[in-house]
């Protein structure tokens, strides 16, 4: 299906993400999620993170910021802005407990492959990251997201259009060319 065609399934599905009155969302309430984000949390689209493995604190403080318009990004806004606290939560939870996906399956190009792993330590990716870039707390799963997605999101953090809680991640990508940050969202996409 088409991004186009995912965003009206999405927004035709929405009102299935009614403020919750259990502890945990049921498979109707999470499917417009799964309508963009993909079955199982798994993305297929680049636009899209794959929300599987992600930590649930991560989740969760995304969720808020888009409730609060803190992150802007409207059919999530539109998603978010009548949850509760324990909407949050209870969606944060569901969520992180999808598998994270799984790394890219193709005729890896060794020496790209081998610059992005030396820009992954050199950049101190593994050091929030964690060493298995599965993240932890606030700090998001990367390995072996969509590698059109994280090309587009480090390119957001570099020009300063994508905000992180501090400016961690702008300071870090600042000395980072073009040509590294399609290296580094190779090897992150290929993370073993």
């Amino acid at each position: 299906m088409k991004f186009t065609g995912l965003i009206a399934t999405a927004l035709l599905s929405f009102a299935a993400l009614a403020p919750l009155n259990a502890a945990e969302p049921s498979a109707q309430q999470v499917a417009p999620c799964l309508a963009c984000h993909g079955e199982k949390g798994v993305s297929e689209n680049p636009e899209v993170p794959s929300l599987g493995g992600q930590p649930a604190p991560y989740l969760l403080i995304q969720l808020y910021l888009f409730r609060e318009k803190q992150r802007v990004v409207e059919i999530m806004n539109d998603v978010a802005k009548d949850f509760t606290d324990d909407d949050l939560r209870a969606y944060s939870d569901y969520l992180s407990k999808l598998p994270p996906p799984a790394a890219a399956q193709d005729n890896a190009d060794a020496a790209k492959l081998e610059r992005g792993r030396a820009l992954i330590t050199r950049n101190r990716c593994n050091a929030c990251h964690n060493l298995d870039l599965a993240g932890r707390d606030n700090i998001p799963h990367i390995a072996d997201q969509r590698e059109d997605y994280l090309v587009k999101t480090l390119r957001e953090y570099k020009n300063n259009t994508r905000h992180g809680y501090d400016g961690t991640m702008a300071e870090v990508l600042a000395p980072v060319t073009d040509a590294q940050i399609v290296d580094l969202a190779y090897a992150i996409a290929r993370f073993k």
